[in-house]
């Protein structure tokens, strides 16, 4: 065994960049981990696991891999630009398509989130019961906890398979709401036009 130890102190293995030692964790990783559990696995601080996932973020810019993050956690997932050459490679049918009720209820959740159901269908004007059960069921929603209001509604919000499917790295990605002033004065300028 001493030849062997030789060997090692004599050829020791460069450490890989803190983004590769990232990308290796989250690629074994089959869920979103936190923050923290990559910092206590590397043993460095939080800041320098944001840092290097900032790193390992404009490195896979080029490739067919994206860093998604939602509620504090981050996940590596394959690029939505992909989607149909892996769902084709692996056969899978496309990616569900959805109603046009069920994408203004999935709108309302990710702008309003967390939401209850009552204000969503206060938004819509009709019952969104059977919007929201399909949405569960899709894993686009989730419940994410009761408000403190009278029977403590059951507060919706959106999952990571929502970023999956519209091909968002984080719910901060999402394009900003039109003010009503702003949708009239479109609508003006339209029809001046």
């Amino acid at each position: 065994m001493g030849d062997l130890e030789t060997i090692e102190s004599e050829n020791p293995q460069p450490e890989l960049p803190l983004a590769a030692q990232l990308e290796a964790l989250l690629f074994v990783s089959g869920e979103p981990v936190a923050l923290a559990q990559l910092a206590a696995a590397l043993d460095v601080a939080p800041s320098v696991v944001e840092r290097g996932l900032n790193e390992l973020d404009a490195s896979l810019a080029q490739r067919g891999l994206n860093l998604q993050r939602h509620a504090g956690r981050v996940q590596l997932t394959t690029a939505s630009q992909l989607a149909g050459l892996v769902e084709r490679f692996l056969g899978l049918e496309a990616t569900t398509n959805l109603s046009r009720a069920a994408l203004e209820t999935l709108a309302i959740v990710a702008y309003q989130q967390p939401v209850t159901r009552p204000q969503i269908d206060s938004i819509r004007g009709v019952n969104s019961d059977s919007m929201m059960k399909s949405l569960l069921h899709k894993n686009l929603i989730f419940e994410s906890g009761r408000a403190d209001g009278p029977g403590r509604p059951i507060l919706y919000s959106t999952t990571p398979e929502f970023l999956q499917h519209f091909g968002l790295g984080s719910i901060l990605e999402m394009p900003p709401l039109a003010r009503p002033e702003e949708e009239e004065t479109k609508q003006d300028e339209l029809l001046k036009g």
